[in-house]
């Protein structure tokens, strides 16, 4: 038998990330997919359904955090249309009075064309989420812009910014020493594992070495940074992530794990149980299908009945 980090696991991951970027795959599945299945781990698809859904959270004791799906933000206008969005998110939460945070995806903010234009549109956002007494959390897309995010974070920490937080990717050989010029700026940060298609010059190949340098940045950035968010639904990671918490005596104010809706919801009551802050993120927007893909790519088994019925149509 192959176990969870042999080949097999390894090549159904493959295939699952690079579904998430075919057309024709999106194209069938955004017209079917929600009938599929899909609903279970995406269960908004516009802002208001994403409220009572929070508000449901908000009852047992569970934060939450949306975000955007939608294609990339290739002009001034679709920049444009992607703040506001993400403008209407921030007011509608806080008037809400909901324990609730907005994502931010560069992709959707100019990354891929006018730095100087991401900025404003992430600073203008920042400025108005202060003023609801909200954070918001810049996401960690592919390694192609991971320099473009830490350099915005770092401008923005250097602006005066505080309510801002970052991601940061295990399987990036790099991660390490991101995360030790980050620390001295007061660093916000949420560690994932990483969920896109990576060389290995570039990403750690293996789940053991992936999973080994998430437990090595755990460790610095637990006890270091202003807030760290455990972003796992590995009970392993989230049982070292405890034991690291215990020893260092890290008060509450300065950690969550992060949660994705609809996923491993036996371990989230778990975490519940135990006292752990918990965040549990459900995002929306007519682009889900790429963000199902990588979300579940570490567990194909959940995929297998989604993607057959999309594929045979």
């Amino acid at each position: 038998m192959i176990g969870a980090d042999g080949l097999g696991h390894r090549v159904m991951r493959d295939l699952i990330l690079r579904a998430a970027e075919s057309q024709r795959v999106n194209k069938t599945v955004s017209r079917y997919g929600m009938r599929l299945g899909a609903r279970r781990f995406v269960p908004a698809e516009t802002l208001d359904e994403v409220v009572p859904i929070f508000r449901r959270l908000n009852r047992f004791g569970v934060r939450a955090v949306t975000g955007l799906f939608d294609d990339y933000g290739l002009t001034g206008e679709q920049v444009e249309r992607h703040e506001r969005e993400y403008s209407r998110q921030i007011v509608r939460l806080a008037e809400e009075k909901l324990d609730a945070n907005v994502g931010l995806k560069l992709t959707d903010l100019g990354v891929r064309f006018d730095h100087e234009l991401m900025f404003d549109s992430v600073a203008r956002l920042l400025d108005l989420a202060s003023e609801h007494g909200m954070r918001l959390r810049i996401d960690m897309e592919e390694s192609a812009i991971v320099d473009a995010t830490l350099d915005l974070y770092r401008r923005l920490r250097e602006s005066g910014r505080d309510n801002v937080g970052l991601a940061l990717q295990s399987y990036l050989h790099r991660a390490p020493d991101d995360l030790e010029r980050l620390l001295p700026l007061g660093l916000n940060v949420r560690l994932v594992k990483g969920a896109y298609l990576e060389a290995p010059s570039i990403a750690l190949q293996h789940k053991r070495d992936i999973d080994a340098a998430y437990v090595a940045l755990m460790e610095r950035a637990l006890p270091n940074a202003e807030l760290t968010a455990i972003a796992t639904h590995d009970p392993a990671m989230i049982q070292v992530a405890r034991s690291i918490i215990d020893r260092e005596g890290i008060p509450p104010d300065r950690y969550e794990i992060q949660m994705l809706y609809g996923i491993a919801e036996a371990e989230q009551r778990r975490v519940l149980e135990v006292g752990l802050p918990l965040r549990i993120s459900a995002p929306y927007g007519p682009t889900w299908f790429s963000y199902l893909m990588r979300r579940l790519a570490e567990r194909p088994a959940n995929l297998t009945f989604f993607l057959r019925g999309a594929l045979n149509r």
